[in-house]
């Protein structure tokens, strides 16, 4: 028995015991939640390595037909792309100063579902917050999804300014686009285009955060149809970016065609490689 469950079972007080049993509990399922997404990895990888299951079970003690269920059950080793354990997802409030109130624009209040859902398909456990209309946030917290561009907060502009590849930019005419360093193209929305389409540049990173401890993922749209493709590009390729970057600091952006009547994206494309920052501060 751990001295934390002896710990608990000692409390007399009924109340604080259901307190800390309830916490406890919880606390326990993040954790073999995450200790399972771990042990499938660990299969895949010995597997993708060239050992078959039964070479993997002899060498780990266990039997193939475990082994094999290992690797085909549990949670997906890709959701620790979005966190481990928890995450917290944080979309904008905005200001209409027409009606003098604040609102929620209704594409970041989907985008924010459907990140919702695709984190809750992973087992991890969700949160939800906004970012006040002061763009006040904090952001030294694990497992922060952030759904919000640099014009409405500071502290998420001056996180977009350690990106060493990609860099949002306002124009001589005072609108946003984001400017690719390696290469000097400049990415525009088709919203501020001449003539206009249904056309919008969205961003997703793993960025630093401001303590230093760790990263948190920033999603963003020069408009809020590119926060939803970046979505989609989670919710049907969230595998292949896993391979890809891992953990790993990075960022790239897509290209996002949607309805102009509902914002819905109709195509979603890489518009740069998929940027390791590591790699890029070695080059």
């Amino acid at each position: 028995m751990s001295d934390e469950l002896q710990r608990i079972m000692a409390i007399q007080d009924p109340y604080l015991l259901l307190r800390e049993v309830t916490t406890r509990l919880a606390d326990a399922q993040q954790e073999v939640t995450e200790l399972a997404r771990l042990r499938r990895r660990v299969v895949q990888d010995l597997h993708a390595q060239g050992l078959s299951y039964a070479q993997i079970a002899t060498k780990a003690g266990l039997s193939r037909g475990r082994i094999h269920q290992i690797r085909h059950t549990g949670p997906a080793p890709e959701g620790a792309f979005l966190g481990r354990g928890a995450v917290v997802i944080a979309t904008p409030l905005r200001r209409d100063d027409e009606r003098g109130r604040t609102v929620v624009a209704v594409d970041d209040v989907s985008s924010g579902k459907r990140l919702e859902d695709l984190a809750r398909s992973y087992g991890l456990d969700v949160t939800s917050e906004h970012v006040p209309v002061s763009g006040d946030i904090d952001l030294n917290r694990d497992g922060l999804v952030v759904v919000c561009g640099p014009r409405m907060s500071q502290q998420m502009w001056d996180t977009y300014a350690q990106d060493p590849v990609l860099n949002w930019e306002q124009a001589e005419d005072g609108l946003w686009t984001i400017v690719d360093r390696r290469t000097g193209e400049v990415y525009r929305s088709g919203q501020d285009s001449d003539p206009a389409r249904p056309y919008d540049v969205g961003y997703v990173g793993k960025l630093p955060r401001p303590d230093g401890m760790g990263s948190l993922l920033a999603i963003a749209g020069i408009h809020t149809q590119g926060s939803l493709g970046i979505v989609q590009l989670l919710a049907s390729d969230l595998n292949t970016l896993w391979g890809q970057v891992g953990e790993h600091r990075f960022s790239t952006l897509v290209g996002v065609e949607y309805d102009p009547e509902t914002s819905e994206p109709q195509s979603v494309e890489l518009l740069t490689p998929l940027y390791r920052h590591d790699e890029e501060s070695a080059a």
